[in-house]
């Protein structure tokens, strides 16, 4: 339900993004609204059972293939574990790059891939693992052992790793109204406006994920507190290098969120609460 509901508070598509996702699926043949150009964000959700050049494309005749298709938008991958280990890897470069290349005997060709990643999986088998009421049923090693197919450079690349905890019942039928995703998109929107106009000088940058090393030192300083706060989670997480630039990146963007124009310390903080699933907690009964 929440990743659903995620492309209801993205921005809207710029004219560029919309051609641009336009072209990929007219050249997929995905084409069916009568206007001919798509204006809302791909939200893409395969099956566990798809194969890697079904994700990543490819084919005898080169097809964009999932990854491509969810460009500008959302890829949506339930019952992550259950994808076959191949098909996950095949997403690591693309994650990355934000572009992937198709090689075959004769010719090349690249297609972009800068879509954003949501994942859901159950915290073992039979779904109760740290469970606050009822127990796990799993044997010895079996949570471990589901854990470990998601390996751990692929968890590196996602930026939030957030734990979804159960629903009382009270909160289920609760009539106190929560917050809608209009008012939700109006504080994404202004947030994408401040790094709208922090790239503006760079062609085809829109947001902090898309920085690069020369952007990331100019615009993602950090005071003393942040520094020494990340430093500590650095030691005692065992992060890599990536997870520290990826920190730094939803650091910068959760500042912007509270049109902050510099990234402090409770904005380290919390970045780096959403690293809980890293590899030093990865499987580890509780």
């Amino acid at each position: 339900m929440l990743a659903k509901r995620l492309s209801t508070i993205l921005p809207q598509m710029t004219i560029e993004e919309a051609l641009e996702t336009t072209k990929i699926h007219s050249v997929a043949g995905k084409i069916k609204n009568p206007v001919g150009l798509i204006t809302q964000r791909p939200f893409r959700k395969p099956h566990h059972t798809i194969s890697d050049i079904g994700l990543i494309g490819g084919g005898s005749y080169p097809q964009p293939g999932e990854i491509s298709l969810a460009h500008n938008g959302v890829l949506f991958l339930d019952e992550l574990p259950e994808y076959k280990r191949d098909v996950l890897e095949v997403m690591r470069q693309p994650l990355e790059d934000r572009i992937v290349n198709i090689s075959r005997a004769r010719f090349s060709i690249d297609y972009p891939a800068g879509f954003m990643l949501v994942a859901a999986m159950n915290p073992c088998p039979c779904g109760f693992f740290n469970h606050p009421e009822k127990t796990c049923v799993c044997g010895p090693g079996v949570v471990q052992k589901y854990l470990n197919r998601i390996s751990g450079p692929l968890l590196d690349r996602i930026d939030l790793h957030v734990e979804v905890t159960p629903v009382s019942f009270d909160e289920l039928s609760s009539a106190v109204p929560s917050e809608g995703s209009r008012s939700i998109r109006l504080r994404v929107e202004k947030a994408r406006k401040i790094q709208r106009e922090r790239f503006s000088n760079r062609e085809g940058m829109h947001c902090n994920a898309q920085m690069s090393k020369s952007e990331f030192e100019s615009n993602c300083q950090l005071d003393d507190a942040g520094t020494n706060m990340l430093k500590m989670a650095m030691n005692k997480l065992g992060l890599s290098a990536r997870a520290y630039d990826r920190i730094i990146k939803v650091a910068r963007t959760i500042a912007d969120l509270d049109a902050s124009q510099c990234i402090q310390s409770n904005h380290i903080a919390e970045a780096i609460q959403y690293r809980s699933l890293d590899r030093g907690n990865w499987g580890m009964v509780q």
